[in-house]
Formats: structure tokens, C-alpha cells, sequence
């Protein structure tokens, strides 16, 4: 602690030349076409204890509580910026993605990591459950940085199932690790009224506090405006707190609350809108980074044949398979479906997901937070990369 003290202003130098080259990087990001968070966790393995920077970082609890903290940002600020006019249309295909979809996608996965890896098929399952579900920082952050207009409403489809489908994969990562952990509770039995409550409970609140929120920056009216984003991050921990307390989820609960919100109009709704974005961006710049110090490279090779062999399982069949059973019934074509199965990208929330089996002590937690980082790059330099360019090959880009 007295070294840090005494190194006080150096850190915060060291910390704002770290912000402004990843802020910078979004620059380079655009010219050549590498997705934005690959950029920050490539930064971040730089930095690291194998990489120029040096820094020891192994606290995977921390980085799950910075990767929460993170999040709850991210999905309101991405709940804040879709409209619900855009959003009704789709919203049950969008509900059957976020939780039909990733139970396939998880049990598809779950059967191959069972045949690949050494692993019991409840930690196969464990391994699927992480992986089953889309980012919200990643496709909200691709789809809108580089501005590509899709057809019949996929772009509000996409991004609601991948703002609303964390919640479901951290109910199966849980369910699966209680399993693994405590097999003598009866967890299997109850997993059902667990789940509709979570979402009944996260549903509704978050229905209630986006309504109110609008009426609560009209009664109050502060002459000073900066207060307001202030009064927002305020309202968005009491969300996530209350909801978590109450037996809901609370990520679905600020996801909502922030589509709810944006349907009315309050004072300085513009400038807090503004202020989550930035947030967002910051939160998505510190996750990723310290996500990329997380990881030891030099381990990686060790696991590169399996994941890579498990990321083409995943993009290629379980993905592919979870869109095409939720959407059977859908309007959307063939190509549609292709479309939204091919932006199944993985990000920030599977990686850290990989971080809860360290807090219940599971003896391959390294194995599986390798594989599952080793995985989302694939996700990242595949798809994230060739979004564009697979919206042009199947014709679905609005002239």
C-alpha cells in the first residue's frame, strides 16, 4: 500500500496513457478492419506478466466483480439506445434466442465437449453453458461502429437477444456448478421455478423502473443538469441490487429498464443517454483490457487444437442449429437466419463466466477459462471481422 502511495501520480499517468491508446486503437480498429475489443484485449495480453507491460494480475474473483460492475453499464446503456418501436416487432423471436436458443446451443456444445475433452458431461455442460451465449458489448459494439443497416429488422434482433440472453446463461452456469458442487442438494427439481422467477421478477422490475425513472427526472427537477447522469447510475445500482435481492435477475431487469425508459421523454434525456454511452465505452475499454491480463499466452497453445475444434462446433452447428429451431416459425428467410446465426459472437460475458467455476474450486477452472478465452478470439477474428462482408454475400444489406 505505501508503494502505491508513493507511486501515485506515476499510476495515474501510466493509467491515462492506457485509456488514450485504447481509445486511440478505434482509429486503427476502423482502417484495418479488426474488431474494437479485440484491439483492448490484445492491449491488455501486452500488459500482462508475459507480455512488454509486466504486470501480475491472476485475481479471477476481481475480474468477475469488475466484469459485473461492467456489464450492468453495457446493457443499460445498450437498452437505453434501442427504441421499442424497432424492438416490438421482434420481440418474441428475440425472447425464444435469448432462452430457447441458448439451452440448444448449450446442450449441442455439451455433447461435442463431451467427445473432445476429458470432462464429465456435467462439466462438458458447464463448458457449453458458458459459451451459449452472445455478447451484448461485442454485437453492439460491431453492428454500431460500423453503421451497417439490415434488413427486416435483424439489427434490433440481434442486439435484443444478445442483451437479454446473459441472463439465461449465467442461470445455466449457476444451475450447472451448484450441480457439480453440492450433488446432494436437490437443485435439478427446482431449477424450473427458479428460472421463471428470475425472469418474472427481472422482467417486471425492470418494466416498473424504466417506467419510472422518466417520472422521477420530472418531479425532482435539478436546476443543475450534470446531476441527472448521476442520478441514473444511482437508480441503476438500486435495479440491479433490488432485483438480485428479490430472487430476480438483474441483468435482465437493467436491459429492460433502459429499453423502458427511452420510450418517454424527461428532462435531460439526451445528456444522460450521452453519459451512459461514454460509460459504456469506458467499461468496455477496462473489462476487456483487464480480461486480456487475465490470461497467461503462453498456456494457450496447450488447449488451441480442442478450442479451436469446439469454435467451430459452436459457429458452425450449435449456433447455426439454436437460430434455426427458435426462428422455425419466423418470417425470416433462410439467408436471414444464416445471417443472425452467423453474428453469434462471443465477447466479455463467456469470459467472464469462465471466471465462476475458480470461486467454486472446480479442479479444471484453468482449463476451462482458457478454452473458453481461446474460443471467443476465434469468435472475434472470424466473425467479428467478416460481418460486413457476410451481410453483403447474403443480400440482406438495406439499399
Amino acid at each position: 500500500m505505501a508503494e502505491i502511495v508513493a507511486n501515485l501520480n506515476l499510476y495515474i499517468v501510466i493509467i491515462g496513457v492506457i485509456l488514450f491508446i485504447s481509445v486511440y486503437a478505434s482509429k486503427i480498429s476502423e482502417k484495418i478492419g479488426i474488431p474494437l475489443l479485440l484491439v483492448f484485449l490484445g492491449i491488455g495480453m501486452l500488459l500482462g506478466s508475459e507480455g512488454i507491460g509486466g504486470i501480475e494480475f491472476d485475481n479471477a474473483l476481481l475480474t468477475q466483480a469488475i466484469g459485473t460492475i461492467a456489464l450492468i453499464f453495457i446493457l443499460y446503456s445498450g437498452g437505453l439506445d434501442t427504441f421499442w418501436e424497432e424492438v416490438k416487432p421482434v420481440a418474441i423471436n428475440g425472447i425464444l434466442l435469448a432462452t430457447f436458443g441458448v439451452l440448444i446451443t448449450a446442450l449441442v456444445m455439451a455433447c461435442f465437449i463431451y467427445l473432445i475433452l476429458d470432462f464429465t458431461f456435467l462439466e462438458s455442460m458447464l463448458l457449453g453453458s458458458i459459451v451459449s451465449s452472445t455478447d451484448a458489448a461485442a454485437v453492439f459494439m460491431i453492428l454500431r461502429s460500423q453503421k451497417i443497416r439490415l434488413k427486416n429488422n435483424i439489427r434490433p434482433l440481434l442486439e435484443l437477444e444478445s442483451g437479454s440472453n446473459d441472463p439465461m446463461a449465467i442461470f445455466l452456469t449457476i444451475i450447472v456448478l451448484q450441480i457439480l458442487t453440492m450433488p446432494q442438494a436437490n437443485v435439478v427439481s427446482e431449477w424450473f421455478f427458479y428460472f421463471v422467477i428470475q425472469f418474472a421478477i427481472g422482467g417486471v422490475l425492470g418494466l416498473v423502473c424504466g417506467y419510472l425513472f422518466p417520472k422521477i427526472c420530472q418531479f425532482i427537477n435539478i436546476s443543475q443538469a450534470g446531476l441527472y447522469p448521476l442520478i441514473s447510475v444511482a437508480w441503476l445500482f438500486m435495479i440491479f441490487g433490488l432485483s438480485s435481492l428479490l430472487g430476480g435477475n438483474g441483468f435482465l431487469s437493467i436491459y429492460i429498464a433502459g429499453i423502458m425508459t427511452n420510450k418517454f421523454a424527461f428532462p435531460n434525456k439526451a445528456h444522460i443517454i450521452a453519459f451512459h454511452d461514454v460509460i459504456a465505452w469506458m467499461m468496455q475499454i477496462v473489462v476487456f483490457l483487464v480480461l486480456g491480463l487475465l490470461v497467461f499466452p503462453s498456456e494457450l497453445p496447450e488447449v488451441a487444437i480442442q478450442a479451436l475444434i469446439l469454435s467451430l462446433v459452436l459457429i458452425f452447428i450449435a449456433r447455426p442449429m439454436s437460430v434455426f429451431i427458435s426462428l422455425m416459425k419466423s418470417k425470416y428467410s433462410t439467408k436471414e437466419k444464416a445471417y443472425i446465426s452467423w453474428v453469434g459472437l462471443r465477447g466479455a460475458v463467456p469470459i467472464i463466466l469462465a471466471t465462476y467455476p475458480y470461486a467454486y474450486k472446480l479442479e479444471n477452472s484453468h482449463m476451462i477459462f482458457n478454452v473458453v478465452f481461446f474460443m471467443v478470439l476465434v469468435s472475434v477474428l472470424l466473425q467479428g471481422i467478416t460481418i460486413g462482408f457476410m451481410a453483403k454475400r447474403l443480400g440482406i444489406i438495406e439499399e
